[in-house]
C-alpha cells in the first residue's frame, strides 16, 4: 500500500539538514595557532648580533613582564626586524609585548667597558669631570621604553604603538592579517626613536609573550630580509684626464705646503701648474706640489694633467690667508679598522691603498692613527713598556711605532697627509699616555715627525671650572700652541657635541677645524640612523654652523672590512643600500669624511662608494653650508635632505628609512626652488630629466636617492 505522501515530507527535511550540517562541516576552513617561536628566527636582524630567545629571555629566564610570566614567546635584544611570509594564509597575529623584567634588573656596564662605549677608559660626561664610561650623550640614563610596529607590504601599517613604558603591565595587540603576502614585525627602543638605545645604557630585552598566529592556510615562515646586490653605481673613470677634488687649499704664509693634484685617467700622466706661486715646485711625474708660500695672499693657477688620451686643466687656488680646512677633510682614521690595535704596517699599508686604489686621485688626503699609538702608564696593560716618556718629557710612542719621523716621511712621499691622535687629558681613551702638562713640547714632536692633523679627545680631562669654561678651556689652549707651531696642523676636537660645540667650535680662541657632534658610531643601522638623522639637527639647523675652515663632524665612515680591538674584522654590517644612504647623508652634512676600514681589503663596492666624484664634490662643495632636513613624514620614516650649492643647484637626499620599500618625493616648494629643473642621479651620474614641480621614486629599505637639482637652460 502507498503511503500518503504528506508522511514522508519529515523524513526529507531532516535527511536535507543532516546532509546541509554535513556539507557545512566538510567544507569549514580549521583555524591552527601557529606560535612566533615555532619560526626560524635566526632569519631575524638585530642590531646587536645577539639572536632572538625563543621561550626564554635573552639571559635564559623565564618570560617576565612587570611580574607576569608567560611560557611561550620571544624576547629580543635591541633594534630587532624579522619578515614573515604570510602568503594570505593568516587570520590574525597576536601577542602582549613588554619590557620584559630582567631588563630593569640588569646592572649598568662598568666604566670604560670598550665594547659598550666603543672606547675604554675614563669618558668625561656632560660636566667634564673624569671617571665611568664615555657612552654617547655623557647624562644619565633614561627609564627604557619599548615600541612595536607591524607592517605589510607596501608599508600598510598593521599596528603601532611607540611608547610601551618600563615597568608596565604587558600590552596585548591583536592584528588582522587577512590578505596579507609578507609581515615585517620590528621591535625598538620607544618614543617613535628609528634605533638605538633609548638613553639608557643597559640592554633592553623585549618580550613578545604567547605570540601567535591564527591560520587557515599556508603556513607562516620567516624569511630573510630582501637581499640587495653589492652593486658598483659609480661608473669607472675614462682613459682622458680629469683633475677632481676641491677647487682650492688653505695655507699658512711660511710654513710647508704638501699638495697632490688628484687626476684619474690612463696613468702615466704628466702634471703642470700655471702661474705657480714663488716658493712652489711640482713634481712632474707625481703632481706632488711642495714648498712655502712666504706672503700672504690668494694664488689662482691652473692646474694641468695629459697622457696619451688627452689632457686636462682646471682652475685653483692656493689661500695663503692662515686658514685651514677650507673644505671638510677627506682621509682615513685607524680607530674603525683595528681600535687600539694600531700598528705601523697597518697605517703603511693604508697609505698604499690609498694610492693602489686610486682614492688619492679622488681628493682623499689624510692617514690619522688613532689611539693606540702611545704607552700606557698602566702595568697591568699590554701596552706598558716602561716609562711613557723620555727624559726630555717627549712621548716615547710604544713598540709597534718603532720611527715615528721615518713613518711621516713615508705618507708624505706618497703626496698624502699625516695625522696624530692624543687628549688634553692624562690619558687617552685607551688608558695611554696623554698630553696633559706636555701640550707645547707635543706640539714640536708632533711637527718633528711632520704631523699634518691632530684629533684631540676629551677622554680623562678634569675641568677645572664649571660648565662652558671649563669645556672650552684645554681647546683653548692647544689653539694657542697650534698657532706659533712650525707647521700646518687641521684641528679636530673630539668631545661628542657637549656644551652644543657647533656654537662655539669655531670661534677664534678655539679653532676648531671640525668637532664631533656625537657619540662614536657603529656598524649598525639604528646607530647610524640616530647620529646621521637626528631630529636635533634639524630643530637647530645644524647645517648653518659649518663652513669653509670649520665643519660638523657626524664621526667616521662604517664602510667596508671595519673591526675593533674587541671584535674582529668583518664587512660592515651595514647593508649596501644603508651604506650608500650613509655616504650620501655625512656629504649632505658637509661632514668630513673619514674612513674607518682596512682599506686594502677594499673590494670595487666599497672602493665605488669612496671614489664617485660628484658625490665628493657636494661634501666639498666651497659654499659648505650643511643640509637640513625639508620633508620628514611625522615617525621620521621617510625624509628629504637638502642644501645649496655654490653654483646655485641643490643637493637633495630621498631616504627611506623603513623597513619595506616605499615612495619618497622632494617637492620643489620644499626645497626653495620654482619653475623646471634638471633633476641627476649623482651616484650613477646621469640626468634623470626635467621636472617642474616635484621629483620622486620607489627607495629600497634603508635606501636613498642622491640628487643634484638644477635650473634647466
Amino acid at each position: 500500500m502507498t503511503r500518503p505522501r504528506h508522511h514522508r515530507t519529515p523524513h526529507l527535511v531532516l535527511i536535507l539538514s543532516i546532509c546541509l550540517a554535513i556539507g557545512l562541516q566538510a567544507g569549514a576552513v580549521p583555524r591552527e595557532a601557529v606560535w612566533l617561536s615555532s619560526l626560524d628566527l635566526s632569519k631575524a636582524r638585530v642590531t646587536d648580533q645577539i639572536r632572538p630567545a625563543i621561550d626564554k629571555t635573552i639571559n635564559g629566564n623565564t618570560l617576565t613582564i612587570n611580574r607576569q610570566a608567560y611560557s611561550r614567546g620571544v624576547c629580543f635584544n635591541g633594534y630587532s626586524v624579522l619578515y614573515v611570509q604570510l602568503n594570505g594564509g593568516s587570520e590574525s597575529f597576536s601577542a602582549i609585548v613588554g619590557i620584559d623584567d630582567e631588563s630593569l634588573a640588569a646592572p649598568q656596564p662598568a666604566g670604560g667597558v670598550e665594547a659598550q662605549t666603543g672606547r675604554a677608559g675614563g669618558g668625561a660626561g656632560q660636566t667634564g669631570r673624569a671617571g665611568g664610561g664615555r657612552g654617547t650623550t655623557g647624562r644619565g640614563a633614561a627609564p627604557p621604553s619599548m615600541s612595536v610596529r607591524v607592517l605589510a607590504e607596501g608599508g600598510r601599517v598593521l599596528y603601532e604603538n611607540s611608547a610601551i613604558p618600563s615597568g608596565s603591565n604587558g600590552v596585548p595587540i591583536e592584528v588582522d592579517t587577512r590578505g596579507v603576502k609578507l609581515m615585517a614585525i620590528i621591535v625598538n627602543t620607544g618614543g617613535g626613536a628609528r634605533g638605538g638605545r633609548g638613553g639608557t645604557s643597559n640592554p633592553v630585552h623585549y618580550d613578545l609573550a604567547e605570540a601567535k598566529f591564527e591560520v587557515t592556510g599556508a603556513k607562516p615562515a620567516a624569511v630573510e630580509i630582501p637581499g640587495e646586490a653589492r652593486a658598483v653605481l659609480t661608473p669607472k673613470p675614462g682613459p682622458r684626464p680629469r683633475i677632481n677634488g676641491p677647487g682650492m687649499t688653505g695655507v699658512t704664509p711660511g710654513r710647508p705646503l704638501l699638495y697632490k693634484i688628484p687626476a684619474t685617467g690612463t696613468k702615466p700622466i704628466s702634471y703642470s701648474v700655471d702661474n705657480l706661486p714663488k716658493g712652489l715646485a711640482v713634481d712632474r711625474a707625481t703632481g706632488i706640489i711642495t714648498g712655502v708660500i712666504r706672503d700672504r695672499g690668494t694664488y689662482s693657477v691652473t692646474l694641468r694633467a695629459r697622457n696619451s688620451a688627452g689632457e686636462a686643466r682646471r682652475e685653483f687656488k692656493f689661500v695663503a690667508e692662515g686658514k685651514l680646512s677650507l673644505t671638510p677633510a677627506l682621509g682615513w682614521n685607524s680607530w674603525n679598522a683595528r681600535g687600539r690595535n694600531v700598528t705601523e704596517a697597518l697605517v703603511r699599508r693604508t697609505a698604499d691603498a690609498f694610492v693602489e686604489k686610486g682614492l688619492i686621485e679622488h681628493g682623499w688626503t689624510y692617514i690619522c692613527i688613532d689611539d693606540g699609538w702611545e704607552r700606557s702608564p698602566r702595568q697591568n696593560d699590554e701596552l706598558y713598556e716602561g716609562p711613557t716618556r723620555d727624559e726630555k718629557g717627549d712621548f716615547i710612542p710604544n713598540k709597534k711605532f718603532p720611527d715615528m719621523k721615518a713613518l711621516g716621511d713615508y705618507i708624505h712621499g706618497k703626496g698624502l697627509k699625516f695625522g696624530i691622535y692624543s687628549s688634553p687629558g692624562p690619558t687617552t681613551c685607551q688608558g695611554l699616555e696623554g698630553s696633559f702638562g706636555h701640550e707645547e713640547q707635543d706640539v714640536r714632536l708632533w711637527c718633528s715627525w711632520g704631523v699634518d692633523y691632530l684629533k684631540y679627545d676629551w677622554c680623562s680631562y678634569r675641568a677645572e671650572e664649571p660648565g662652558l669654561p671649563g669645556l672650552k678651556k684645554p681647546y683653548q689652549v692647544m689653539r694657542a700652541i697650534l698657532d706659533k707651531a712650525a707647521r700646518d696642523i687641521v684641528y679636530s676636537i673630539c668631545q661628542y657635541g657637549n656644551g652644543n660645540v657647533w656654537e662655539w667650535g669655531a670661534d677664534p680662541d678655539i679653532g676648531g677645524n671640525s668637532w664631533r657632534t656625537t657619540g662614536d658610531i657603529r656598524d649598525n643601522w639604528p646607530q647610524t640612523m640616530q647620529i646621521g638623522f637626528n631630529p636635533r639637527w634639524t630643530e637647530i639647523d645644524i647645517g648653518q654652523y659649518s663652513g669653509p675652515g670649520h665643519w660638523n663632524d657626524v664621526d667616521m665612515l662604517v664602510v667596508g672590512v671595519v673591526g675593533w680591538s674587541y671584535e674582529p674584522q668583518h664587512e660592515s654590517k651595514l647593508s649596501p643600500a644603508e651604506q650608500l644612504s650613509h655616504i650620501s647623508l655625512w656629504a649632505l652634512h658637509a661632514a668630513p669624511l673619514i674612513l674607518g676600514c682596512d682599506l686594502a681589503q677594499a673590494d670595487d663596492f666599497t672602493v665605488g662608494l669612496l671614489t664617485n666624484d660628484e658625490v665628493l664634490d657636494i661634501d666639498q662643495d666651497p659654499m659648505g653650508r650643511g643640509a637640513k632636513a625639508v620633508f620628514r613624514t611625522p615617525d621620521g620614516s621617510l625624509q628629504v635632505w637638502a642644501r645649496p650649492l655654490a653654483d646655485g643647484s641643490r643637493a637633495v637626499g630621498l631616504f627611506n628609512l623603513e623597513e619595506v620599500p616605499m615612495r619618497v618625493t622632494a617637492k620643489w616648494s620644499d626645497i626653495g626652488i620654482t619653475g623646471k629643473h634638471v633633476v641627476r642621479d649623482v651616484w650613477r651620474q646621469k640626468d634623470l630629466g626635467v621636472f617642474s614641480a616635484e621629483y620622486g621614486e620607489e627607495i629600497p629599505r634603508h635606501g636613498c636617492v642622491l640628487l643634484k637639482v638644477s635650473p634647466a637652460k
